[in-house]
């Protein structure tokens, strides 16, 4: 388990709430299956957990980091949610991918023809970018965002058009990236999830 899951788990146990939490494939203890992390596979593994939460309770509420928080509002759009918190958020997926495609001059054209291409950074998937354009994140749940200024990953235009679009509430820690990691990155994580975890 990863420092920001347990924080969270630590501070969500302080206020009497019970935590679920699983990794996507590809991640954490399920890096080494075979299964791909994309969306249909991410959206089955996701409608699983809230089945079994809904046979625990009907007042849930969701935290999604980076890829997790991409795939959980396209999962749960129309779940009942009590509140949502999202640490670095992927809002637009297509932006990532074709940011992605710019870095390493792929053309929609030549990933069309070619359906897979590995780059230094991560493979391209022709039906992944074709899933998510035909796929975008309409939600309308409430939620509070922590996001790093530094973020690399997702650009700080695309989140803040996406708190505004979804009236969520945006926190920006200027000198923060896409990974929270450092002491005071977590620290200020800490005290973000003590005021917006709702008891």
């Amino acid at each position: 388990m990863g420092p920001t899951i347990a924080l969270l788990a630590e501070v969500a146990a302080q206020k009497g709430c019970q935590v679920l939490s699983f990794d996507l494939p590809e991640h954490g203890d399920r890096k080494d299956e075979p299964r791909q992390c994309n969306p249909p596979n991410a959206i089955q593994d996701l409608s699983k957990i809230m089945k079994y939460a809904r046979t625990i309770t009907n007042n849930i509420s969701l935290f999604g980091c980076s890829i997790g928080a991409y795939f959980s509002m396209l999962a749960y759009r129309d779940e009942a949610i009590r509140q949502a918190l999202f640490l670095s958020p992927v809002v637009d997926m297509k932006q990532v991918i074709e940011n992605m495609m710019r870095r390493f001059d792929i053309s929609e054209e030549r990933l069309r023809q070619e359906k897979k291409i590995a780059t230094p950074a991560k493979t391209l998937y022709w039906d992944y970018y074709q899933y998510v354009c035909a796929h975008p994140v309409s939600w309308d749940k409430p939620t509070a965002i922590l996001y790093g200024a530094q973020d690399t990953l997702c650009e700080a235009g695309y989140m803040r058009d996406f708190a505004e679009r979804t009236n969520a509430n945006l926190t920006i820690l200027e000198d923060g990236e896409h990974w929270f990691h450092t002491e005071k990155h977590l620290a200020f994580y800490r005290d973000w999830l003590e005021g917006k975890i709702i008891k």
